[in-house]
């Protein structure tokens, strides 16, 4: 069973944590959720790690980030890709003080993990050994145009960020579930590509219903206007991949072409008929990726300033 707890941030907000695997593993892998989701859309990823092969034993971290899941809600001018960057950084001096880390980023996720690099370039450099980025980008909604035509696209994002204005002014309440089960289609038709399974739309639509209406719509801005191309082309000699359905339509394959050529070593991934829930869509193609990140970083000797002491729970 996992370990689960709070971590608290300085500002006060109060994030839900679940840790699986021994304390002294080789490595601690950090799953980073996407906007509207928690921390249980890694569940499959969670139970492949726990018997994976990859050379070491791994310690995995997953948390629902502010305002989603079980986690607590927060003051609106926190509601930014910048903010959750911070809280990743304290996240890993909290739960995995020392030793080499993994992270694995959906979506926002894998935009946090850009915003992390950024704005603490040099605790990423010491703590950060391997990446994967899951469905995600680094330019912003440059490539967003939902599988329509530019102009239907032009339309249907005015209508997003008016919507996400009004929602941003709504704090901690939530969406009624009885109208998000009559949204269930629209959440299907955004988020999966030709084939989806019950089970994981309802998941989503359970992850959706427990975020905040401040966090759904006061995210919105910060995510449609992060670029951090020139972020990821300092981080080239960590081993990375990157996948994406060719089938999504909020973050289509050139976002991930696009991390892949800032990061040549980068083994990019398509999966043919996938939309944007890859580790729900083709979970042993995540898997894959990520334990062939994991192999990589578990070969090669780690820099001496993660080499001092495995990793612990510092909670």
């Amino acid at each position: 069973m996992p370990e689960r707890f709070e971590v608290r941030m300085p500002d006060g907000v109060r994030l839900n944590v679940e840790v699986t695997g021994p304390a002294d593993a080789q490595v601690t892998v950090v799953l980073l959720h996407g906007w509207t989701l928690d921390g249980r859309a890694w569940h499959r990823q969670v139970a492949a790690l726990g018997t994976a092969p990859v050379g070491g034993a791994v310690r995995v971290v997953t948390y629902d980030a502010r305002g989603h899941g079980h986690s607590s809600c927060m003051a609106l001018p926190t509601a930014t890709v910048a903010q959750l960057g911070d809280d990743l950084a304290t996240v890993i001096d909290t739960v995995a003080p020392t030793g080499p880390v993994v992270l694995v980023g959906h979506s926002m996720g894998g935009m946090t993990i850009m915003e992390y690099a950024h704005r603490h370039p040099a605790h990423f450099a010491a703590r950060t050994c391997g990446l994967v980025f899951v469905s995600t980008t680094a330019e912003g909604h440059t490539h967003t145009v939902y599988g329509l035509s530019p102009r239907i696209a032009r339309l249907i994002r005015l209508a997003e960020t008016t919507g996400a204005g009004v929602l941003a002014r709504c704090g901690s309440w939530r969406a009624p579930r009885a109208l998000l089960n009559a949204l269930r289609p629209s959440i299907r038709w955004m988020l999966f590509g030709d084939r989806c399974d019950p089970s994981d739309l309802r998941l989503v639509t359970s992850a959706v219903a427990r975020a905040s209406l401040r966090s759904i719509g006061g995210f919105r801005a910060s995510i449609g206007a992060q670029h951090r191309l020139d972020t990821l082309a300092a981080l080239a000699h960590l081993p990375a991949a990157a996948l994406v359905g060719d089938r999504d339509r909020l973050t289509p394959p050139p976002c991930a072409e696009s991390i892949a050529a800032a990061l040549p070593a980068t083994e990019l991934t398509i999966c043919p008929g996938a939309g944007h829930m890859l580790m729900m869509e083709r979970p042993d193609e995540v898997t894959a990726a990520l334990t062939g990140v994991l192999r990589r970083v578990l070969a090669e000797p780690p820099p001496h300033s993660l080499d001092a002491t495995p990793a612990g729970t510092g909670v």
